[in-house]
């Protein structure tokens, strides 16, 4: 029995699809550069002071209102466990509790999906291929029972991860800085409304999270400055931008 006999048998040939499928996508994205469009709603539901339900499904860690995010958006989701846990009013269901804790939450999603793909796939096959179980039930019964202990596996895998992908953005560099930019408003929103923005950074269109800084209305489709970050940087500040001059108050 070959190699490619194994890991194309009975038993293997579904994780063996999987993780060829996924080492694809890595090997093209990094080639090309091109984005998958996919809604994935993870919906984590972050409680903030203003009881607006944000989720994980944003580029920059946080939505509003629903939004949705392409493939490239899933594969670099960050949110830190801290700013989910520490801030919530209502308790975490079991599968929020589960993607936090088995690193599907702080890291980038991609990273840690395939991590996890790659070592139930190598779980597998190497017990198969010892018990010469790759085309029968039992086989099927190592597969299935791997599954958990491969995301244990994942945890101790992934987590000295955290530190390396702390300060990077989408694109392995520096943060990009936001602060000073113009942009777009995508919601019309006052007081202490939560809304939606369109910036270009350093060739990029970002989405990111922004109130009114000093309460005032912005328009939707209006000019903006962005000010500031918020505290537990889950949004920015800013003011509608008018060229000739505009009010900044911190």
């Amino acid at each position: 029995m070959t190699l490619t006999d194994i890991v194309f048998s009975d038993v293997n040939i579904t994780l063996t699809i999987l993780l060829i499928l996924l080492l694809t996508y890595w090997l093209f994205t990094m080639i090309s550069g091109i984005d998958f469009d996919l809604d994935v709603d993870i919906d984590i539901d972050i409680d903030v002071d203003t009881d607006v339900d944000i989720d994980v499904d944003s580029s920059v860690g946080t939505g509003v209102e629903a939004s949705d995010i392409d493939f490239h958006d899933v594969s670099n989701t960050e949110v830190n466990q801290e700013d989910i846990v520490g801030k919530r009013k209502k308790p975490l269901k079991w599968w929020q509790v589960l993607l936090i804790y088995f690193n599907f939450v702080g890291l980038p999603f991609m990273f840690t999906f395939t991590s996890w793909i790659f070592l139930w796939w190598l779980i597998t096959t190497l017990g198969t291929t010892i018990t010469h179980s790759y085309n029968s039930t039992f086989g099927f019964i190592i597969m299935l029972g791997s599954f958990f202990p491969s995301l244990f596996v994942t945890k101790i895998f992934t987590t000295p991860f955290k530190a390396f992908f702390k300060n990077l953005n989408q694109d392995g560099d520096k943060p990009t800085e936001i602060i000073g930019r113009k942009g777009v408003s995508l919601s019309k929103i006052s007081d202490n409304k939560l809304g939606r923005a369109e910036i270009k950074a350093d060739g990029n269109i970002l989405n990111i999270n922004i109130k009114s800084l000093d309460g005032k209305e912005i328009h939707y489709n209006s000019q903006i400055l962005i000010i500031k970050q918020s505290n537990d940087k889950l949004f920015y500040y800013a003011q509608e931008y008018k060229t000739n001059s505009i009010d900044i108050n911190f």
